[in-house]
Formats: C-alpha cells, structure tokens, sequence
C-alpha cells in the first residue's frame, strides 16, 4: 500500500474552480483498479487550503493514475494552474 498526501493552498478566488475540479478527479479516480482511497479535502480554517488523501495498491497503481487523460486534463492543465503553492509525501503502513 502507497498512501500520498497532496497538500495544496489555491489562488484567491479560486476556491470553487478547485472544488469543482477536485470532484471531478474524484469522480474518475475512484474507479481505477489500484485506487482504495482518493478524497478531497477543504480546511475549515483557511478556504483557500486544501489536500488530497490518496491510497493506491502498489506504484504501479499511482503511475497508471498519473499516467490517465484526466490526469492531465483536470490536474496538470487545470487544478495545478489555480495553486498558490503544493507540498506532497508519501507514506507506507509502519505494520
């Protein structure tokens, strides 16, 4: 199991267009063979703050999903052209 946290904070103003493209990545993500877990995640401290939980099956399963024509439309063309800023990392069960 690979888990990868996305955290991210988007342009003023631009918080819709992020939920709305974050939902749609949802939408198709979910779907994938290697996907367990992918949500979207806004703070309640900051609207302008957000994070993707992501939990795939192995690597092979995070390339395809990187690898997806969504990917670059509603991520790489769309969601990352909003962002202020974005930090990820990975993780692995410690068990």
């Amino acid at each position: 199991m690979l888990v990868l946290i996305v955290n991210f904070t988007v342009k003023a103003g631009n918080e819709q267009k992020a939920i709305e493209l974050m939902r749609t990545m949802e939408e198709h993500t979910r779907r994938e063979p290697g996907c367990r877990l992918y949500i979207g995640l806004q703070s309640t401290e900051d609207p302008r703050r957000f994070c993707f939980f992501e939990e795939y099956e192995n690597q092979a399963a995070l390339d395809a999903h990187r690898a997806a024509p969504y990917f670059a439309e509603y991520l790489i063309n769309g969601l990352r052209k909003l962002m202020e800023s974005r930090t990820q990392e990975f993780f692995t069960p410690v068990s």
